[in-house]
């Protein structure tokens, strides 16, 4: 089960928050509020608020245990741009660029039966390979 959660028009350059949301792909829900709690930049308090507003619809509207979502991606998009312009000499004008971006957060429940059937396979696999012969050095 996919749980999707949005934030948009944050006032925020996409490019500085793709490097907070970078840092959380993948990993436990648990782990990435950890990380973002103590990264000192604004986009990791931004996407911590989307990233608990997702946990918060897995749980209360999917009934999903919040201990075994996994982020499956933290994706950041550009949204639109408000241009202002800035006096510069001899009467012109310069741009001013105050970008705003969307936060998508995509959550997903991770399947514990499946890591048992794997860890099953690999023990077994472990199991049935003979084991290398010991090497016995001789000092003369």
């Amino acid at each position: 089960m996919e749980v999707k959660s949005t934030t948009k028009f944050v006032r925020l350059s996409p490019k500085k928050a793709r490097d907070v949301a970078r840092e959380i792909q993948g990993l436990a829900v648990s782990s990435a509020l950890d990380i973002l709690t103590f990264t000192p930049k604004k986009a990791a308090q931004l996407i911590g608020k989307t990233l608990k507003t997702a946990i918060a619809d897995a749980e209360n509207n999917f009934s999903l245990d919040a201990t075994t979502l996994v982020i499956k991606e933290a994706v950041i998009g550009a949204g639109p741009t408000l241009r202002r312009f800035k006096p510069r000499a001899k009467g012109s004008a310069g741009p001013i660029l105050k970008r705003t971006s969307h936060i998508s957060i995509t959550l997903v429940g991770s399947a514990p039966e499946k890591k048992k059937k794997v860890a099953r396979k690999v023990a077994q696999q472990i199991k049935e390979t003979p084991a290398p012969a010991a090497v016995v050095e001789e000092t003369a």
